[in-house]
């Protein structure tokens, strides 16, 4: 019986190639193809370029393409497409990674992929090497506490705009949103509304050499954020609030 590959999901990191864990580079000299996301719109991928650097010479690297759609069927087919191209390079005993911005485990496409490979063939060994996420190297960029001594934060997504932040934030201490670019009026109208506007922080293209770090003050209605952008907002007052970077 031939063996079937393992896969293993590695985070890299939020953008800086250097924010990748040395197990996660050292895996990645070792398999033998790559897959990463891309949209299917274009064949870009920023995981690809971050695990660039760590990969041996011409080794394959393979871009799945996923429609930037809600509809569940349209997500569904892409997912089984997606999970099956992986398993048939598993099943030839190849070991393959897929690479994923930030960790694999948070608000991540390994995590669908990793779940319909399960349910499509539970033998399949998977093991996930954890990253450093968007909003630890934002907090670190802008010298931004998210918690200390028995406060809580809280990570949610803007994906849907407002609603979340108005249901936790009576709830923890700090909160990081992520996915802020699309809804970023209606985020800041509400964190106006809750008089919490300038204790945020907004932190674009962490680890980026366009990073930009901007506070409350610095954004009015119609400003767009990049793709690549989240806010962390502390109830209590930040000691020293950042400006333009």
């Amino acid at each position: 019986m031939m063996r079937i590959g393992t896969l293993y999901g590695i985070g890299v990191g939020p953008g800086d190639p250097e924010l990748i864990t040395l197990k996660a580079a050292r895996i990645l000299q070792q398999v033998s193809v790559v897959f990463a996301a891309s949209s299917t719109k274009n064949s870009y991928s920023l995981a690809r370029d971050i695990a660039s650097v760590h990969l041996r010479k011409g080794i394959p690297v393979k871009l799945l393409e996923f429609p930037m759609t809600k509809q569940k069927e349209i997500l569904d087919i892409a997912w089984h497409k997606n999970a099956g191209l992986v398993l048939d390079a598993l099943k030839t005993g190849k070991d393959v990674a897929f690479i994923t911005l930030g960790d694999p485990m948070t608000y991540s496409t390994f995590g669908y992929i990793m779940q319909t490979i399960q349910e499509t063939d539970p033998d399949v060994p998977i093991k996930v090497i954890p990253g450093i996420t968007s909003y630890q190297a934002a907090a670190a960029s802008a010298g931004q506490v998210l918690a200390e001594g028995e406060e809580s934060f809280t990570v949610i997504s803007g994906a849907m705009g407002a609603k979340g932040l108005k249901e936790i934030i009576d709830h923890t201490d700090s909160v990081v949103i992520l996915k802020v670019y699309r809804h970023f009026d209606e985020i800041m109208d509400t964190l106006e509304h809750l008089r919490l506007k300038e204790r945020a922080v907004l932190i674009s293209r962490c680890g980026l050499d366009d990073e930009e770090i901007l506070s409350g003050s610095h954004y009015d209605t119609g400003f767009h954020p990049p793709y690549l952008s989240l806010l962390i907002l502390h109830k209590r007052n930040c000691s020293h609030p950042p400006g333009r970077q």
